[in-house]
């Protein structure tokens, strides 16, 4: 019985792991898809002040994001061609990989009291 315990825990961390997103391939993904030609460098200064600064954003919004973007014009989506187009490949790990990514990079982004 505390065999099949242990198991079941083991289990259940790996893919509480997985769902929160690996940072590792998540850059890898980044540089993939040149996620910095649009968002900057260091994901911080964007080559358009109306896109959105990446780094340090939270995890959940960014996989919300990109997973709206995957939807598209449809139902909860985002429309936009240019972020429909580089998701669209995409599969729900990956995203969740990229949102690591992204949440783990020192942000600009304050919080005003």
């Amino acid at each position: 019985m505390k065999k099949l315990l242990l198991a079941l825990a083991c289990c259940t961390a790996a893919a509480t792991v997985s769902a929160a997103g690996n940072v590792t391939a998540g850059k890898a993904l980044a540089d993939k898809y040149a996620c910095a030609t649009c968002h900057g460098k260091d994901y911080n200064s964007p080559i358009d002040p109306s896109y959105p600064k990446l780094a340090g954003q939270h995890r959940d919004y960014l996989a919300h994001a990109l997973t709206a973007y995957k939807r598209g014009d449809g139902a909860n989506g985002r429309n936009n061609a240019i972020m429909t187009g580089q998701v669209k490949p995409l599969s729900n790990q990956d995203i969740q990989d990229l949102a690591a990514y992204f949440h783990s990079l020192p942000g600009t982004l304050v919080n005003h009291r």
